[in-house]
């Protein structure tokens, strides 16, 4: 299919605007159908992947606007795939995850198939521009639905989630026209078309102040400590399917940036900001797994987590070695996979009580095995239990990192510990015990609807943490390209250094 990515993207915006026509009592069932369409598509996009080419495939360009250099252009490589099915996947279990009898049932839905249209459209985008348009359209989507189906400080939580992300924005922004400007002093053309960029090789003092406007941009969409003080309200007012989302697939779009922005393009600056980066992740991990520890609140405990086990996807990011930063993208496939999981089923206990306070929990194993089955495999996953998906991206991005700082990274495997204690303390007080409390006594265990968004996700943490392979080979080829880029652009001895020099006979696009 020569424009598989193209209708990737849209596909869901114009099923969306279709879905107008339907009504209530059909709504669900057609966008049930239309995510799981998607979601195929991208297995096949999957299938059609060859592992073993180097850079980028399935690439469709047209020209957006001429006299600027700004180009519809789009492709993917290993790194960009599974991100990609990673979000059609969990927009199909959020999708069914949402009940029947939820308030303005078809509004919620169709916005989040055009939420997914801006996920691909930032995942396959080549075009700074391009990629910055899907990047800021994302926002809109999941305001609305913290704003219109969220908790009591819903207003709150949405406005402040998007003054933060959009202010990151418009910074990052500055850098990609002054990087343009850049291109067009040097070659006498506009051009927003990242294969371009990737042949700049930029003096250290413009790389500090362009890596540094694109760090405010990504950090905040991680986020990373200091900017992370958003997530907590927005995970906390945000209805259960806005929480999957946001925690699966729209906290990687900073990790995605960086990887595909920030390495390559400012391979100098990114050794010179790596220890001070290396200290704010090991930050955030340690602080947000202790606050984590902390809270009474189960989902306010999963939300601080969530941006703990972040941290150590940057810290893989950083590493600069194809071990720490294949590491970190499977740690981002998998933290979305656990995350939106432990999210969905903070969703189950909270449809039937109405509460997300721990001690008002208790016993619920006895009168809900299934649902204390999946959210105990969830919780191993979490603290990275080796054989479960959890372990494989924290393990080869601790070990990546270990390369660069012994220190540093024994600093953040303790967080694994602490970990470990916040999640095992938590299932121990939901689960275990006598039934304290009468109203717990009668609830129901897990029904279908709330089987086929679970279940699926307990396989893969299973199955991909017994056999990564797959997913990891085809990553590990597109990172040693994004490393062997680096290298060659680098400019300083220190550089040179730190930055492992791969040979990948990379083509002349890449160079």
């Amino acid at each position: 299919m020569d424009h598989i990515l193209s209708i990737l993207i849209f596909f869901p915006a114009i099923a969306g605007l279709l879905g107008f026509l339907i009504d209530r009592q059909s709504i669900k069932p057609y966008v049930i159908a239309v995510a799981s369409m998607e979601f195929i598509l991208s297995l096949y996009l999957w299938f059609l992947f060859d592992s073993n080419q180097i850079g980028m495939q399935f690439v469709e360009q047209g020209n957006l606007i001429s006299a600027f250099g700004v180009q519809y252009l789009i492709g993917l490589d290993g790194i960009s795939l599974f991100l990609v099915v990673l979000s059609t996947f969990m927009t199909l279990i959020g999708v069914i995850s949402v009940a029947d009898d939820t308030d303005d049932l078809r509004e919620l839905l169709l916005t989040l198939l055009f939420l997914e249209m801006t996920m691909v459209g930032v995942f396959v985008a080549l075009d700074a521009i391009l990629f910055y348009l899907f990047w800021e359209l994302s926002l809109v989507p999941m305001l609305y639905i913290i704003g219109a189906w969220g908790g009591e400080k819903r207003i709150y939580a949405s406005i402040k989630f998007f003054l933060y992300t959009f202010s990151g924005s418009l910074i990052m922004l500055v850098g990609m026209l002054y990087m343009a400007y850049l291109y067009y002093q040097a070659s006498g053309t506009w051009s927003f078309s990242l294969l371009e960029w990737y042949r700049l090789q930029l003096p250290l003092d413009y790389q500090l102040w362009l890596f540094s406007a694109f760090f405010i941009g990504l950090a905040v969409k991680v986020p990373m400590f200091p900017f992370h003080t958003w997530l907590p309200y927005a995970h906390g007012q945000a209805p259960t399917v806005g929480s999957v989302i946001l925690a699966a697939i729209l906290l990687k779009m900073g990790a995605y940036g960086f990887i595909r922005f920030s390495l390559p393009l400012y391979p100098d600056a990114t050794v010179y900001f790596l220890t001070p980066i290396a200290i704010l992740s090991i930050i955030m991990i340690i602080y947000t797994a202790m606050v984590a520890y902390a809270q009474k609140d189960i989902k306010q405990l999963v939300a601080y987590s969530s941006i703990s086990h972040m941290g150590v996807v940057i810290l893989g990011t950083f590493a600069l070695n194809p071990e720490g930063i294949t590491g970190s993208i499977f740690l981002m496939i998998s933290h979305g996979i656990v995350s939106g999981a432990l999210f969905l089923l903070v969703g189950v206990i909270y449809d039937r009580r109405h509460t997300k306070m721990m001690d008002q929990f208790g016993g619920l194993a006895s009168v809900m095995p299934r649902y204390a089955l999946i959210f105990g495999i969830m919780a191993m996953a979490s603290v990275g239990l080796p054989l479960t998906i959890g372990f494989v991206g924290e393990f080869l991005s601790l070990a990546g990192f270990y390369k660069y700082s012994h220190i540093m990274t024994i600093l953040a495997t303790s967080a694994v510990v602490v970990g470990a204690i916040y999640m095992l303390s938590a299932y121990k007080k939901a689960f275990f015990g006598k039934i304290t409390n009468p109203e717990n006594s009668k609830l129901q265990d897990l029904n279908v609807r709330e089987y086929f968004s679970l279940v699926p996700l307990a396989i893969l943490v299973v199955v991909l943490g017994v056999y990564p392979k797959p997913i990891l080979e085809p990553i590990d080829n597109s990172v040693k390209t994004v490393i062997s880029l680096m290298h060659q652009k680098a400019v300083t001895e220190e550089a040179k250094k730190i930055i492992p020099n791969i040979k990948m006979n990379l083509g002349e696009e890449e160079k």
